[in-house]
C-alpha cells in the first residue's frame, strides 16, 4: 500500500524521513572511512613523498604478511584479549559474590569496587607505571623490599604481564558489575531450598549460581573482546610497543606504520586485517551470546 502499511489505524513508514538523514550519516561516517583504508590499503603512498603515489594491488598485504612483527602483533592481542577475560571474569565472579553478600559497609565496598572502570586509560596507565610498579619508588617495589624479595623492572623484564595487570584492572569492575546484577535477579528461595537440602556453598556454586550467570559471562566476553581489540592508549604510555616489539599489538602496529613510518600504505593493509579479525571474532560472539539467550 502507498505510503505505507496500515498497522491499528497508523501506516508504518511514516518515520522514514526522520530517521533518514541519521542513517545517511551513519552510513557515511562509517562506509567512507573503510572505503578509504581499502583504497589506500591497494596503492604504495608515504607520508614523506607525498607527491609520488600510485596503485601497488595486493603488495602491501604481502609486505605485511611477510613481516614477522605482524606475527607477532596479532600473537600479542590474543596473548592480551584472552589474559584479560579470564582475570576480569575469575576476579569480577569472586568479587560480586562477596559485593553480593550482606556486610557493614557494603554500599562503600561496591563504590570502590568499580570505581577503576571510570579512571581514564592514561591516567591508569600512569598510575600503575609511576607509583605502583615502578621498580625505584613503586608501591608494589617497596612491598616486596620489605619482605626481603627482588624488585622486579616490570616494564624491561615482563612487559606484557605489565600491561595484562594495568588493564585488567581496569575491566575487573566492569565484569564485577555485569555478574553482580545477575546475581541479584537469582532468586533467592533456590539457594535456600538448597541449602536446606544440605548442599553446601561449593555445590550451591557449581549448580545453581555458576549456571545462572553463563548469559552474563557470554555478554562480558562479548563487551569486553570488542573493546579489548582496540587497546592503545595503555601500550602508548607504558611501554610503546616495546621492548622490541613485545607489547605491540595489531591496532599499535597500525599506529607504527602510520605516523612513525609513515607508511600510509602498509598501515592501512594492517588496519584492513583487523577490521577482518575483529568482525570475524565479533561474529562468532554474537553468535555465541544469540545461542546461550536463547537457551
Amino acid at each position: 500500500m502507498a505510503g505505507g502499511t496500515k498497522v491499528g489505524g497508523r501506516r508504518e513508514g511514516r518515520g522514514w524521513p526522520l530517521l533518514s538523514p541519521a542513517v545517511i550519516v551513519l552510513g557515511i561516517w562509517s562506509v567512507v572511512p573503510l572505503a578509504m583504508t581499502l583504497w589506500y590499503s591497494t596503492r604504495y603512498y608515504n607520508l614523506l613523498d607525498p607527491g609520488r603515489h600510485f596503485f601497488v594491488g595486493l603488495r602491501n598485504y604481502d609486505l605485511l604478511f611477510s613481516d614477522p612483527g605482524s606475527l607477532t602483533a596479532i600473537a600479542n592481542s590474543i596473548i592480551l584479549v584472552a589474559s584479560v577475560l579470564v582475570i576480569s571474569l575469575i576476579v569480577g565472579t569472586a568479587l560480586a559474590l562477596l559485593l553480593n553478600a550482606e556486610f557493614p559497609g557494603r554500599g562503600a565496598a561496591r563504590l570502590f569496587a568499580i570505581s577503576p572502570f571510570f579512571v581514564m586509560p592514561p591516567v591508569a596507565a600512569l598510575i600503575w607505571k609511576n607509583l605502583l610498579l615502578n621498580p625505584l619508588n613503586g608501591l608494589l617495589g617497596w612491598m616486596m623490599g620489605l619482605f626481603g624479595l627482588p624488585v622486579i623492572p616490570w616494564f624491561s623484564t615482563a612487559p606484557m604481564v605489565a600491561l595484562i595487570i594495568i588493564v585488567s584492572w581496569e575491566w575487573i569492575p566492569f565484569a564485577t558489575l555485569i555478574l553482580l546484577t545477575a546475581l541479584q535477579s537469582l532468586d533467592s528461595s533456590q539457594i535456600e531450598a538448597a541449602r536446606m537440602d544440605g548442599a553446601g556453598p561449593l555445590a550451591r556454586l557449581r549448580y545453581i549460581i555458576l549456571p545462572h550467570l553463563g548469559r552474563p559471562v557470554a555478554i562480558v566476553v562479548m563487551m569486553e573482546t570488542i573493546f579489548l581489540l582496540s587497546i592503545f592508549a595503555e601500550i602508548l604510555t607504558t611501554t610503546s610497543g616495546g621492548p622490541g616489539d613485545a607489547t605491540t599489538t595489531l591496532t599499535f602496529l597500525v599506529y607504527i606504520r602510520a605516523l612513525l613510518d609513515f607508511n600510509v600504505g602498509g598501515a592501512s593493509a594492517a588496519g584492513v586485517l583487523a577490521i577482518v579479525l575483529a568482525n570475524i571474532v565479533g561474529l562468532f560472539l554474537m553468535r555465541s551470546v544469540a545461542r546461550s539467550l536463547n537457551r
